[in-house]
């Protein structure tokens, strides 16, 4: 059975001390969390010069969808347990270390121990059109790997969601997305 992938916002220090945010895919084993950045990153940079980061969950995908449209402008806390922050409005949030780096060229793999872990509030699930933001969000961070068609029939699918269930928050982050889409297509044609 394969590991569940959980989309998160992960923060990390650059080295001036500033907030590097970043939506990431990490999977869950047991107590710790394993972490893989591709190369370059400065996620990965900041990981392995700091060992720490915070691990934040929300409900806001307009965040996710910042990260990808420099959009950054998002309230942080200082975290509890490590030198770091976290996302103020974040449903929970957890502060974990590096403990081993499995080298790889392409895409290392960090096992991180959770050092502390807080619930700030209940999540309420999401509805279809912030899932539809945060697999646009996907394939905008993967837009160099798509084909034109793959990427218009995708965007298509998820439009529906859209259309159908997306209030502010969500039209607003699908339009950021859209724009780099925009934009990306319009390089290509160039």
């Amino acid at each position: 059975m394969s590991e569940r992938i959980h989309e998160v916002i992960l923060i990390t220090r650059n080295p001036d001390g500033s907030p590097h945010m970043a939506p990431m895919g990490i999977r869950q084993r047991g107590n710790s969390w394993l972490i893989a950045p591709f190369r370059p990153s400065r996620t990965l940079d900041n990981l392995l010069r700091d060992g720490a980061a915070s691990i934040n969950t929300t409900d806001d995908v307009r965040i996710y969808a910042g990260c990808l449209t420099q959009h950054y402008d998002w309230p942080l806390l200082a975290c509890e347990k490590i030198e770091g922050l976290r996302l103020r409005d974040a449903l929970s949030h957890e502060e974990i270390r590096v403990q081993q780096v499995k080298e790889d060229t392409q895409r290392p793999e960090l096992s991180c121990e959770r050092i502390h872990q807080v619930n700030h509030r209940p999540f309420s699930g999401y509805n279809r059109a912030q899932a539809a933001v945060l697999e646009l969000a996907i394939l905008v961070s993967r837009l160099h790997l798509l084909t034109p068609e793959k990427l218009a029939s995708e965007i298509a699918y998820l439009q529906i969601a859209i259309d159908k269930t997306a209030g502010s928050e969500e039209q607003e982050a699908w339009d950021w997305l859209m724009r780099k889409v925009h934009d990306y297509r319009k390089r290509q044609c160039a």
